[in-house]
């Protein structure tokens, strides 16, 4: 199993940091993974891309991954400035920063590309203004991810969490965490339920 990850969001969003996370979640649970960056501009608020592998084997691409399995968008004023969306593959999984849904983002027929269980906005940064005091999504969409896709457990994200961050930054991480996960699995329930009616 080769599952590969691409982050977007500006310099200054943690970025590079939610890749890196994402890679040691997984390494404790005993797999293999890669993290790393690509930086257009290293200013502020500047485009950032973000990758992370994870597989049951060696990993032996290094490349900046071009057709990911799941696509995690921290800032949606992205839409307009970055194709964002080149490569994800049609059985993928996409995961936005939005309080908005699908059609209020002017995405409704990409998301109409997907089953609806593999695509969901969730609204991290303000779940992360709540839980951390404020509106960097980073950890917050990794407990989403996890919901979303199943390929790490949030068991894994929290010790993942507070392996990098302490006290009351690392907790407010990790509640956002919690309450994106389960944001996310209502998301998932509430279309499974309408599938089945």
């Amino acid at each position: 199993m080769l599952f590969q990850v691409r982050i977007h969001g500006r310099g200054g969003q943690g970025v590079v940091t939610a890749a890196e996370l994402l890679s040691v979640a997984a390494f404790r649970e005993g797999r293999q993974a890669q993290a790393f960056p690509s930086f257009g501009s290293e200013r502020t608020g500047a485009p950032v891309v973000a990758f992370c592998r994870i597989a049951d084997h060696e990993i032996r691409a290094h490349e900046p991954i071009a057709r990911p399995d799941a696509l995690i968008i921290q800032d949606p004023t992205l839409l307009q400035q970055v194709d964002l969306f080149s490569g994800l593959r049609e059985d993928g999984y996409l995961l936005i920063n939005s309080s908005l849904g699908f059609s209020e983002l002017g995405l409704g027929e990409l998301a109409a590309r997907f089953r609806s269980s593999r695509a969901v906005p969730v609204p991290a940064s303000e779940i992360a203004r709540e839980t951390v005091g404020r509106p960097i999504a980073n950890a917050v969409l990794l407990g989403g991810c996890a919901a979303l896709t199943g390929v790490i457990s949030l068991a894994s994200v929290i010790a993942a969490i507070r392996d990098r961050f302490s006290g009351p930054l690392a907790e407010g991480n990790v509640a956002g965490a919690e309450r994106a996960f389960g944001f996310v699995g209502q998301q998932i329930a509430e279309v499974a339920g309408a599938q089945a009616d």
